[in-house]
């Protein structure tokens, strides 16, 4: 992507809050001189978010990248001050348990604080007391204390980045509000507002809640709700009467009471509470006062007192000293929500140069500003943020009425224990496939992705479940799963099974240039017949791996691609060249993977083609009918055995899920979920981007370098890639079995090694046809060799592992090359 040169680039940041004051400091410091920063309201409090604020920050969850946004949040704030004052005071953090599902997601929590590089520990009640003395400790089972957590001053880090960026030539004008955003050939122009018109390179939108308001201005869509929330104070409390230092204000950590949707922080002789405990209220941004026409700033909404009752209850029962006090005052702050709870960050593709860094809280400021800065002045960030890209929702989910009613379950669950599977449960169904009504005949129990229903099994197995001999599971390894799973990948490995590969992202490309334009954007060599498919890889300038790619080519100017995500698509829109057309055909075709070893004795009869393996090998494409249905048959497995993706339109999905289930009736063919399909891929060794690979890391080290063909010519990252090879990676993702074969982990748990956290896991499911736990985990090279003892820590139990040869399954690849 070309970039104005640094010296010549004009910035505008939209907004004054901690994100575009982070923002201004960050690119100031890496060079860029000309940035103006916009601002509605007065400085230094505007009135946004940022402004009323609690300033908590907690830095460990179960998002590496937002775990790595709040820690350099931390790491910023703490070496900043203004007159004296730090601009973040180190408390540390204290997350209670008061039930016992809490206390065992606190263990889960803290091998996550592991896995990331976050000091934790778990500590007894009377520890929690001594933290904080006015705790019922009787409540309380036990408690997760961070040292390194604590409050952020938000509106001080303000003025500290505002002062610097100003001294490297940054400018900041308030009381400018923005009215429009000028554009020209699809790039971004200028920024007008009420006292007169900004010309710029780049405009960055850090509006906050008011992002969907900038975005309209300029045709981006923002998906984002805006929602109050609770904050109270006391009155003064005789037990803090001269405990805090005035200036500083506290002293205990900031303390979390989840299991009722509360925190606690001090406020000098006052204790300020906020709740997530009540109803969801939406706000509109556009109806929002402007600074001089709210009654204390616009962010600051009339307080509900009926709306916190229940939640002063609970204070007064976790803090009796509260029953001798009361609420002085309140208000119900605004601050955003996305469908999926993460940042909304990037450049539009639609109009280049306008970038948002919206739904970012204070808690990851800093990370996120430093994140878009590197974006836009080096072409990437250094850490992996596909989690928050602008593209990665599917049309189907920026509706008004999707963001609203996620944004607001997102409010509901921000301290709920959630499980890694656990889907939302409205709007469902959104998206189904054309088998979608076999498959609920079929009992299938269907979890959510993307929008898309997907069967993780089915109930009409259950006969075929009777009899196996499987590990008892406990109850969070039990939840969104059944022993149903382990058939179907049993009958996968006898038999032959239907999966439905529908929600797998297909894009077509065509053009005379197709295939030039596929050679540069990818790593494998695609200069092959047409009927041939290749596993390739996106990778990025600095050779990280943006996605991994199946390319099939149907005719010498006409590919199609199984990608990942929307990211992938704006990835290769952003480059194609004039004459090479890309579409998402997604929606309107599906798929079904007929695998196991008798699939070919289900699909050769439905055929006049050759299915052969003479006729038919492995990684070919064919256009073909199977009875009355065209269908592209590709002949992949991402399971391990014997069989081929088929795809046809939409229109004849269901016909073709027919004539395959009718012809595989004499066969013993079922209908299997993702659930065995992910045991089954683990066994292989197969990676799943997005998990197990991102940008962080490049080919070598995540065990696809056999896809990278430097002599084939240039392409995206290669000259990163040059001097790297798996003998000179430092990291690698290893393949781990658990030595209790009754022992289970999930994925994100540390790993540890000679007794130090080393690593982490990225994906893990039990791999019923080896009769134990497999685990893949970044790990050091140097632990990576096979028969190395490892040990993974599960909710606060070491569970002993062993590094092992991959893959576990069929390492000669006899099963599926037949």
């Amino acid at each position: 992507m070309s970039r104005t040169p640094a010296t010549d680039a004009r910035v505008v940041v939209i907004g004054a809050g901690i994100v575009g004051c982070s923002l201004a400091d960050e690119l100031t410091a890496r060079g860029w001189r000309d940035v103006t920063v916009l601002e509605q309201g007065p400085l230094p409090a505007p009135g946004g978010s940022t402004s009323h604020a609690p300033g908590l920050v907690f830095q460990t969850g179960p998002s590496k990248t937002m775990t790595e946004f709040a820690s350099y949040t931390v790491e910023k704030f703490n070496s900043l001050e203004v007159d004296g004052l730090s601009c973040f005071n180190p408390l540390g953090g204290l997350e209670l348990a008061t039930t016992p599902e809490r206390w065992a997601d606190l263990h889960r929590k803290a091998g996550l604080a592991a896995s990331w590089g976050v000091r934790g520990e778990l500590i007894t009640p009377a520890e929690c007391k001594k933290y904080w003395p006015m705790l019922d400790e009787d409540k309380v089972l036990g408690g997760l204390y961070t040292p390194d957590d604590g409050l952020a001053r938000a509106l001080l880090a303000c003025r500290a980045q505002i002062t610097r960026a100003e001294q490297r030539g940054a400018r900041f004008l308030d009381r400018h509000t923005v009215t429009g955003i000028e554009q020209e050939n699809g790039r971004v122009t200028g920024v007008v507002t009420d006292r007169g018109t900004f010309p710029a390179d780049h405009v960055v939108s850090a509006a906050g809640f008011w992002g969907p308001v900038i975005g309209k201005m300029a045709g981006v869509d923002v998906p984002l709700l805006p929602l109050a929330h609770q904050y109270a104070k006391t009155a003064p409390l005789p037990e803090l009467e001269g405990v805090n230092d005035p200036v500083t204000e506290a002293s205990k950590p900031i303390l979390r009471f989840q299991d009722r949707d509360l925190y606690y922080r001090e406020h000098t002789d006052r204790i300020g509470i906020g709740s997530y405990a009540h109803r969801p209220m939406p706000v509109d941004p556009a109806a929002v006062p402007a600074f001089d026409d709210a009654p204390i700033m616009p962010s600051s909404l009339p307080f509900t007192e009926e709306d916190f009752a229940p939640s002063w209850e609970d204070s007064v029962g976790l803090l009796p000293a509260l029953g001798d006090s009361e609420v002085e005052e309140g208000f119900n702050g605004v601050f955003s929500f996305t469908p999926d709870g993460m940042p909304v960050l990037g450049e539009s593709r639609e109009v280049r140069g306008f970038w948002l860094a919206e739904a970012v809280w204070v808690t990851h400021s800093a990370g996120v500003a430093r994140a878009v800065a590197q974006w836009m002045t080096d072409g990437r960030p250094d850490i992996d943020i596909h989690e928050c890209d602008l593209y990665r929702f599917e049309e189907a989910q920026r509706s008004p009425a999707y963001i609203e009613d996620r944004g607001a379950q997102n409010f509901v669950e921000v301290y709920d224990v959630l499980h890694p599977l656990q889907p939302m449960e409205q709007p469902r169904p959104l998206r189904v496939s054309p088998f979608y009504a076999r498959q609920q005949e079929l009992g299938a129990f269907f979890l959510e992705g993307g929008g898309w229903e997907r069967p993780h099994w089915y109930e009409a197995n259950a006969p075929l479940a009777e009899g196996l001999e499987l590990p008892e599971r406990d109850a969070w390894s039990a939840r969104y799963w059944s022993p149903i799973a382990a058939a179907e990948a049993k009958a996968t490995r006898e038999k032959v099974a239907l999966y439905d590969m529908t929600p797998l992202r297909r894009l077509e490309v065509t053009g005379p240039g197709a295939l030039a334009f596929l050679q540069r954007m990818s790593t494998n060599q695609l200069d092959k017949k047409p009927g041939s498919v290749t596993y390739t890889l996106l990778l990025d300038e600095t050779g990280g791996v943006r996605s991994d790619l199946t390319v099939a080519r149907l005719a010498p100017d006409r590919f199609q691609i199984g990608a990942n995500s929307g990211s992938d698509l704006d990835w290769l829109l952003r480059h194609a060249p004039e004459g090479v057309q890309i579409r998402d055909i997604t929606s309107g075709t599906c798929c079904i993977g007929v695998w196991g070893p008798l699939a070919r004795d289900l699909v050769q009869p439905l055929t006049r083609d050759d299915f052969s393996h003479k006729g038919f090998g492995y990684f070919k494409a064919k256009q073909t009918y199977l009875g009355h249905v065209p269908v592209t048959a590709m002949r992949l497995s991402y399971v391990g055995e014997l069989g081929w993706e088929l795809y046809t339109t939409a229109d004849l999905g269901l016909r073709l899920w027919d004539t395959l289930w009718e012809a595989g009736q004499q066969h013993g063919v079922i209908a299997a979920g993702r659930s065995a399909f992910n045991s089954l891929r683990l066994e292989k060794g197969y990676r799943s981007w997005g998990h197990d690979m991102t940008t962080e890391h490049d080919p070598y080290e995540a065990g696809v370098g056999f896809a990278v063909r430097p002599a084939k010519g240039d392409f995206l990252g290669r000259a990163a890639l040059e001097g790297r090879s798996e003998e000179t990676a430092r990291r690698k993702l290893t393949c781990l079995t658990l030595d209790d074969p009754a022992a289970v982990v999930l994925g994100k748990e540390p790993v540890f090694v000679d007794g130090a956290p080393a690593g982490y896991v990225t994906s893990a499911s039990y791999g019923y046809s080896i009769g134990r736990c497999v685990a893949y985990a970044w790990l050091p090279a140097a632990a990576a060799v096979p028969g190395t003892a490892v040990h993974v820590e599960y909710f606060g139990r070491k569970v002993a592992a062993t590094v092992a040869e991959e893959p576990l399954f069929d390492p000669s690849m006899t099963r599926i090359r037949k």
